[in-house]
């Protein structure tokens, strides 16, 4: 119970708590701390909380708490004081200042009227309470401690009212205005709340420890006796001091006393007796507390199920894991078991092979001894003069060295095994089957299965400019095809994934790709059981630079391309536009056009489009192109057929022409044989823009990419 009789603010029991409206309460001198003050005419900022609430009654007038009438602080002047408790005064700087609070456990706001903090009425049922535990507390304490007098007597000196006004050491107060909620010392009071003018009507009352009889603020006297009970001072109203409350107003939810009704201030409100209500009240309270007792005690009962759930989950863990671990070395026994196998079969191929060889080794090693010995014979029967009887044996030994050349055929010279083994062992599916081992939530049925995580092929996956190309590979499980692919990729910034591709392809190609960005990629397969799991994530970084090419598909019928589309003349007299195989949204990206031929002083345009610009004309006459048009002296920039910017120095042949596009900045600057041209041409640019030119057949340009951006631009 103590939580409860804690004030949220302090964190200590309550000491002359208020009721806020919001039924939530808080210790006097808090509540003067949290006190702040609001500018002329704003109404407080209201919470969530008190959108739902009942209390309609706390639109009242918003006075000011420090006004001059009833402050007490009209002819002090420093800028700011802070009592020894932590409440700061603050000097009247304005008489109509409006003043807030707010519930430190709701968060929902008040405003103070004329009568500021003492508005709220006092909480005594829940100080009383406290009192009487901090009684309890203390004669608990005392039985088992004897210096309970000794502590009991320092800590009622230690719980002596100060001043709240002196600047340093402040004293012991002597009285205290009703009105004005501040303890002052007799200095204070004389200097700061003299009883004349406006404050003559305050009300200056001695302070509570001393009207209280001495009591000390623990609730114990000397000698650890418990005090007697006595009944307490009936609760009086907040606006007759001198009546007691006797009504209960329905409709405002507060005790009234009868001057309140003879006033007519609740005439049309539901009015009953203060008995009859609390007795009402008090039986609603009972009926709602055996509600709660039957949760607190499913709730102990839960805790119960809950401990023992604990010493559950324990024996079962320590079981679980003797499973894990028995199935695990059931598997590793068993790829022991077959590398055991694999590996005689390794070493029966290796033998095998081992005796083919020794075995022809020797035989050939015999066949070389007779052939060597019958050579040598030979060639000492050529040695001989005589030729009888060299004509005697020389048939027999043409026929044996003959016969002897037949024997070493073509394939007796070969090896009849090689030395490679003839042997493969794929194990990417095995691997990727004991990568993918995991726990499946619930019991899982044998049948058919959803596919398992594609293996993305990284040799396979790359980047080329701003597209990129991924492969992927997976084993169906048995008895349910691969119905196809979902592909997704995320923004280049570490974003939400999207699908790009779904198909059966297990290779796709991805463009449109921002320049200098990473992207995450990731795949995963389907089939009629359901969707499987995601591959592992592949990052895909895109070129730093664009390289493209001048596009035909886009370009105007009279543009004429060569050199591998780098290359742009035209037919006609007339301009006619034609863009860039690329498309930029984000980054910063700079191109050059050099001039190959120029004749006739035409003003050839360049410059970025939307893809949609019109092409029958020069670039930058309608509003999706920014462009700079040039001829061999000067220069403007255009948009929208808004010619703007005139700058000297012109193009000749042999000249280049550089666009910047950055789209960090959003702005299109223009450079001339490597100088920035002009100030930086457009702002603003937002979107996505493609290279573009316009010229007619007296010029011809190549279009070079991949370039460095420049340093420097001035602006």
């Amino acid at each position: 119970m103590e939580e409860e009789l804690k004030c949220p603010v302090c964190g200590s029991l309550f000491k002359e708590p208020i009721l806020l409206p919001c039924s939530h309460n808080v210790c006097l001198a808090c509540a003067r701390n949290i006190t702040v003050q609001t500018p002329e005419g704003e109404t407080p900022v209201q919470s969530r909380a008190s959108g739902s609430s009942d209390y309609d009654y706390l639109d009242m007038d918003k006075m000011s708490l420090y006004s001059e009438t009833d402050s007490g602080y009209g002819s002090y002047t420093p800028c700011q004081l802070k009592s020894p408790n932590g409440v700061r005064v603050f000097p009247p700087a304005n008489p109509h200042r409006h003043c807030s609070l707010t519930c430190p456990l709701c968060h929902r706001s008040v405003s103070l009227d004329e009568r500021g903090l003492r508005g709220f009425p006092r909480n005594r049922l829940l100080e009383a309470i406290v009192a009487r535990y901090q009684q309890n507390r203390a004669a608990s304490a005392s039985s088992s401690s004897s210096s309970s007098s000794s502590s009991s007597s320092s800590s009622s000196s230690s719980n002596a009212v100060k001043c709240q006004l002196c600047d340093r050491n402040p004293v012991e107060a002597t009285v205290m205005c009703e009105q004005c909620d501040v303890y002052y010392c007799n200095a204070c009071q004389q200097r700061c709340h003299p009883s004349r003018g406006p404050l003559a009507k305050h009300r200056l009352v001695p302070p509570r420890s001393q009207a209280a009889g001495g009591v000390s603020g623990s609730g114990a006297v000397s000698g650890g006796q418990q005090p007697p009970a006595t009944a307490r001072k009936p609760a009086t109203c907040v606006d007759h001091e001198t009546e007691n409350f006797s009504m209960y107003c329905y409709s405002c939810r507060i005790p009234v006393c009868m001057k309140c009704l003879e006033e007519g201030k609740h005439a049309k409100h539901d009015v009953k007796t203060l008995p009859m209500m609390w007795k009402q009240h008090k039986c609603q309270l009972s009926q709602a507390l055996n509600g709660v007792s039957d949760k607190a005690k499913d709730a102990k009962e839960f805790l119960v199920q809950l401990k023992n759930m604990l010493q559950q989950i324990q024996e079962n863990g320590v079981e679980f894991e003797a499973c894990l671990v028995a199935q695990c070395d059931s598997l590793i026994e068993a790829l022991t078991r077959q590398k055991a196998k694999l590996l005689t079969k390794v070493t029966k191929e290796k033998e095998y092979k081992l005796k083919v060889v020794r075995d022809q080794i020797t035989h050939c090693t015999m066949k070389l001894r007779q052939t060597t010995g019958m050579m040598e014979y030979c060639l000492e029967v050529l040695k001989e003069n005589d030729p009888s009887g060299f004509l005697q044996i020389s048939d027999a030994l043409i026929k044996r060295v003959t016969s002897s050349q037949d024997q070493w055929v073509k394939g007796a010279l070969e090896p009849k095994v090689g030395p490679e083994f003839d042997l493969t062992l794929n194990t990417d599916s095995l691997l990727q089957t004991i990568l993918m081992l995991d726990f499946c939530q619930g019991k899982v049925e044998s049948g058919p299965a959803v596919p398992a995580a594609p293996l993305l092929q990284l040799e396979k996956c790359c980047t080329r400019n701003n597209s990129a190309t991924l492969a992927w590979r997976v084993i169906a499980p048995p008895g349910s095809p691969i119905e196809g692919y979902i592909l997704e990729l995320d923004d280049g910034n570490g974003g939400q994934y999207r699908e790009v591709y779904v198909g059966k392809e297990t290779v796709c190609t991805v463009d449109g790709l921002h320049f200098n960005s990473s992207y995450n990629a990731r795949v995963k397969a389907y089939n009629a059981i359901g969707v499987g799991p995601y591959s592992k994530t592949v990052v895909l970084k895109t070129s730093d630079v664009a390289w493209f090419t001048f596009d035909p598909t886009t370009a105007h019928r009279d543009i004429v391309l060569s050199n591998d589309n780098q290359t742009v003349s035209c037919n006609s007299y007339d301009d006619r536009v034609v863009l860039g195989t690329a498309a930029f949204s984000k980054g910063t990206h700079y191109w050059e056009v050099s001039i190959d031929r120029y004749d006739n002083h035409p003003d050839p345009a360049f410059g970025v489009a939307r893809i949609n610009t019109m092409k029958d004309m020069m670039l930058g006459k309608d509003d999706k192109a920014w462009a700079m048009y040039v001829d061999n002296n000067r220069s403007w920039f255009m948009h929208n057929n808004s010619h703007t910017n005139r700058a000297e120095g012109g193009i000749t042949k042999g000249s280049t022409v550089g666009v910047l596009l950055d789209l960090t900045k959003h702005t299109l600057t223009f450079y001339i044989n490597k100088e920035q041209h002009g100030p930086t041409a457009f702002e603003s640019l937002d979107g996505v823009f493609v290279p573009a030119v316009s010229l007619n057949r007296n010029v011809q340009v190549t279009l070079l990419t991949g370039l460095e951006v420049p340093k420097n631009t001035k602006q």
